[in-house]
Parts: structure tokens; sequence; C-alpha cells
């Protein structure tokens, strides 16, 4: 696979998970008067982070194993592997009722997301733009 299809991919699939966390962030505010209610988040960038890392880094020493069901001290994880979690928040309470939706943050993630989200879309964007621009001239 070549640096362009890799890193439109990537934009592709964090813009994907943009669209899950805007609905998450939605249900979470939908259900901020549910008692008992816990918020949701979505993780997704560290395990993309450490799959594309695991791409270009090999460590000096790598146990051998014998046997397939050994423990190896070393896995490349292909990027296109990793896909989205969503979490439940249990650790934390807002209100007395047990809910745990704070409706300003919620409005900061959504707000942060949609910043997130232009980003990517305007680095695909600018992708395609010197893919034009090879091919124009």
């Amino acid at each position: 696979m070549n640096s362009f299809s890799r890193t439109v991919d990537v934009l592709h699939r964090a813009m994907n998970v943009g669209n899950l966390r805007n609905s998450v962030y939605a249900d979470n505010l939908a259900n901020k008067d549910v008692p008992n209610f816990k918020r949701t988040e979505v993780n997704f960038e560290a395990s993309l982070k450490k799959a594309i890392l695991s791409q270009s880094y090999k460590p000096e020493f790598i146990m051998a194993r014998s046997d397939p069901r050994h423990v190896s001290n070393w896995k490349q994880i292909d990027y296109r592997d990793v896909h989205p979690r969503r979490v439940l928040d249990f650790t934390s309470t807002y209100n007395n009722d047990g809910n745990n939706v704070d409706p300003d943050a919620e409005f900061n993630k959504i707000l942060e997301n949609q910043m997130r989200y232009t980003l990517f879309a305007h680095a695909a964007a600018f992708e395609y733009s010197q893919v034009a621009l090879v091919l124009r001239t």
C-alpha cells in the first residue's frame, strides 16, 4: 500500500470515528436527565497510534516460540484491524441521581470533535488536490 492510500484511508477512518463520536455525544446529552445513566466515550486514537508505530518499530530481540499458544513479546498490528471502542464511564458521577453527564463538557467535546472532523476533511481534500495537481501537469 502506498503512502497516499494509507494516508487517505487513515483520514477516512478518523472521519468515521468522528461521526460515531457525534452520535455518542448526542446520546449522552439526550440522556442527561435519566437517573443512573452512565455516559459513553469512544476510544480510537491510542490504538491506532500503537498500530502505526508497530509497523515501523521492531525490537532488537524477539523471543522464539516453540508453540503458537506461547505469548510473544512483539506483534505487528495492522492499522486496518483497529476499530473504535465504546467505553462506559462508571467511575464518575455528576448528579446526585447517579447520572454522570455534564452538559457543558459534552458540548465542549462536540465542538472539539467537529473541529477535528473539519481538520481531517481539509487534510483529505489536500491529499486529493495534490493528486489532481500531478495529473494536470
